[in-house]
């Protein structure tokens, strides 16, 4: 096993991100160890990662650990994230296995500087978190868009077309770094340049707050758009969930 950076960029940003997320939620926490570092969520599954520091050769540990506080907490949805310095989804990965454990999906760390003159959007607003999250996944008509919240740092977006909210994504500013996450279309209105509109205004956003870099995690299916903005991978998380 080779070993690994105590952290890959970005994740200080991560972190804090889940610390504010966890001031919206009952129940929810960060909690951390020498070996590991992970959010409880209770009430919301997607937030259960468990970050694996220093060697990978810990992970097969880390994950009984972990499995034993998520249980104690009434978690039964979790993933382990092992970072890795690979920055391409073909690299082989640096753990082989895990007892009790299935591999799931891979997610580039990229990051970039937040260039000058990027365009907003007149048609991306900021709503509640809970809006954001639901306008990901469907169409929400924009008079259903709620409040924005008021944790500092944290920021949350939808925008919207023909009255309707379709692309949605959250930010959190962490010093002179803005990290951008869960950013998402919902499927019948891709393809058509949205993403990349919101991600500009994402982008000219924190640079108006006092940002000067972005970093986030991406899929495959987004990498495209991530790469013609000026990001650039510099690891991975390899994640890992319960059999």
């Amino acid at each position: 096993m080779r070993p690994m950076p105590t952290a890959l960029p970005g994740q200080d940003a991560l972190l804090a991100s889940w610390r504010a997320l966890a001031l919206t939620s009952p129940g929810a926490r960060l909690e951390q160890t020498d070996s590991a570092v992970g959010a409880v969520f209770p009430a919301w599954a997607p937030l259960n990662n468990v970050i694996v520091l220093g060697e990978p050769g810990t992970a097969a540990v880390v994950a009984a650990k972990w499995r034993r506080r998520y249980a104690d907490a009434g978690v039964t949805t979790w993933a382990l994230w092992v970072p890795g310095l690979a920055t391409t989804f073909d690299a082989s990965d640096v753990v082989s296995a895990i007892p009790g454990m299935r591999r799931d999906e891979t997610t580039l760390v990229m990051t970039a500087p937040i260039p000058a003159g990027l365009p907003s959007d007149h048609g991306v607003v900021s709503t509640s978190l809970d809006s954001a999250l639901r306008a990901g996944d469907e169409p929400v008509p924009r008079a259903e868009l709620g409040a924005p919240g008021t944790t500092e740092g944290l920021a949350t977006w939808a925008l919207v077309r023909d009255g309707l909210a379709v692309a949605s994504g959250w930010t959190y500013r962490h010093g002179t770094e803005s990290g951008i996450y869960a950013v998402g279309t919902v499927p019948a209105w891709r393809r058509q340049g949205l993403g990349g509109a919101l991600m500009r205004h994402l982008l000219a956003d924190g640079a108006a707050d006092g940002a000067r870099t972005a970093t986030l995690q991406s899929t495959p299916m987004g990498q495209h758009l991530y790469e013609s903005l000026g990001f650039v991978a510099v690891g991975r998380y390899e994640e890992w969930v319960p059999e």
